[in-house]
């Protein structure tokens, strides 16, 4: 790896909210008087190239994918027993939203346990489904970059670390009152929109 930037070409990164991908070159561009070097990375889940500037990646909270053992801790931490969320979906809904946009692994992997479960007792509401849904996605592309699997084998992986306690076996979520889940209800959400539907229903 180059000492002058955070990345090499063809490191695999992850971009949080965005997905995982490529570092496919470094250029730079004028700017006014101002020369701004880039990285250019391709996000292949959207098919997109996105030009990232090189002072902006810590900000931007861009970062490497975890190593292998990594990963499979993150496994692991599926599986383990777990305090449920907040019944008030405001502020389930916010800690969730925190969690996926801090980008780390072991943050996603607490929202994907948490609503996986919440699910399996009650349909999750719409926009906590986007969320949940958006989560899934790069949890399960990091995971798949890490371990060196397909994505369908990272969700099968998934699965099977979510589901170690047998049938007749339930966690603490079951004692939770759902009734406040159907207040939040918007179709017409994108999954850009997450935190912006949020702060307009305060």
């Amino acid at each position: 790896m180059s000492k002058k930037y955070a990345f090499s070409l063809d490191e695999i990164v992850v971009y949080p909210g965005q997905g995982v991908g490529k570092v496919v070159d470094i250029t730079k561009k004028d700017i006014g008087d101002e020369t701004i070097e880039y990285f250019e990375i391709y996000l292949s889940e959207s098919d997109m190239t996105v030009l990232v500037p090189i002072s902006g990646v810590e900000k931007m909270g861009i970062r490497r994918i975890v190593t292998k053992a990594e990963a499979e801790k993150t496994l692991e931490f599926l599986s383990a027993d777990f305090e449920a969320m907040p019944s008030d979906w405001k502020t389930r809904y916010q800690m969730s939203l925190d969690l996926y946009k801090s980008g780390a692994l072991m943050s996603e992997a607490t929202v994907v346990r948490s609503l996986y479960h919440r699910s399996k007792v009650k349909e999750l509401p719409i926009q906590e489904r986007k969320l949940y849904d958006a989560t899934c996605r790069i949890f399960q592309d990091e995971l798949a970059a890490a371990l060196g699997v397909s994505k369908q084998e990272v969700e099968t992986l998934i699965h099977s670390h979510l589901e170690p306690l047998g049938e007749g076996e339930t966690r603490e979520i079951d004692d939770i009152d759902f009734d406040d889940d159907e207040v939040f209800i918007d179709t017409d959400l994108d999954d850009d929109d997450l935190d912006d539907d949020f702060a307009d229903d305060e």
